[in-house]
């Protein structure tokens, strides 16, 4: 078996059941009903419970795109929760994602936990910004990059909602942006990477993760401050756990890396599978 990292749910957020391609989740008291490719098994409770809590459930209609269904008259459209010092605003979108990867929980963290005042942080394909926000409340300088200006939007919002200033936005392509980053000779104490396992770059060519991970890694091998920290998260099920420890080992030290899959347990009792996680440390340098 794999090496596993758990993540787990905190107040604000429970992954409450999974099963037969779906997911039921709390997000404060907003609870949710979305597809989820990786629950192929059979959930710990019937359809019935699930229909009887959800407020809002969530329809594909195309490939990447679908639509929400209130269940419950009083479902709002936007909210927020609270992780910790920080506050995340959540709203539905036709892709079925609210703002806020949950399970990212345990690389949130790392971050409070490997990052301090005075330090120097990137978020590349930063999304909607909770692990920008992490890092900015550590004190940190942090840089917020994704090429979707209504995402920098939203983690604006959350930096904001936090009660956060400060953080530095770059709209721009992540990888371009950390290889021109590497030839001015900036370092970071800290990088996330998050990319998508595919989608299209700004004059529509096809971006498939498989391809782009060496250029990642070896950006990232360069910007990395000693003594500093890396963390690469991918959902694609064409960059496979020896496919990411073969590519880091060629970069980094094996001694300062950590390769696992990332799971989160249901409270009904099953484990579900949020793909592969990379995580560089070196305590003494490189």
């Amino acid at each position: 078996m794999n090496p596993r990292i758990h993540t787990q749910g905190w107040d604000d957020y429970e992954l409450i059941d999974a099963g037969n391609g779906h997911k039921l989740e709390r997000w404060g008291t907003i609870i949710t009903i979305r597809p989820e490719v990786q629950a192929y098994f059979k959930p710990g409770m019937s359809a019935s419970e699930w229909q009887a809590l959800t407020h809002w459930r969530f329809t594909e209609t195309g490939n990447q795109s679908g639509q929400w269904q209130a269940l419950k008259p009083e479902a709002p459209e936007k909210w927020q929760i609270r992780y910790r010092t920080l506050r995340f605003q959540l709203e539905l979108t036709r892709f079925k994602h609210l703002g806020l990867f949950p399970e990212q929980r345990s690389n949130w963290d790392f971050i409070a936990e490997h990052l301090s005042a005075g330090g120097r942080f990137l978020n590349l394909f930063a999304y909607t910004g909770a692990a920008s926000c992490m890092a900015r409340s550590t004190g940190a300088e942090t840089l917020h990059v994704d090429s979707v200006k209504q995402l920098i939007t939203w983690a604006h919002t959350n930096m904001e909602a936090s009660g956060l200033a400060d953080i530095k936005w770059v709209r721009e392509d992540a990888l371009k942006f950390a290889e021109r980053e590497l030839k001015r000779g900036r370092q970071y104490d800290g990088i996330i990477m998050d990319p998508p396992a595919w989608g299209l770059g700004a004059k529509g060519e096809k971006w498939k993760l498989e391809n782009k991970l060496e250029a990642l890694l070896a950006s990232a091998q360069g910007l990395l401050a000693n003594k500093g920290f890396l963390i690469l998260n991918t959902y694609s099920p064409a960059v496979s756990l020896p496919d990411i420890t073969r590519l880091a080992h060629r970069h980094f030290r094996p001694q300062d890396c950590e390769i696992a899959e990332l799971w989160m347990q249901t409270s009904s009792g099953k484990a579900l599978y949020y793909g592969n996680l990379l995580r560089v440390l070196s305590r003494a340098g490189r």
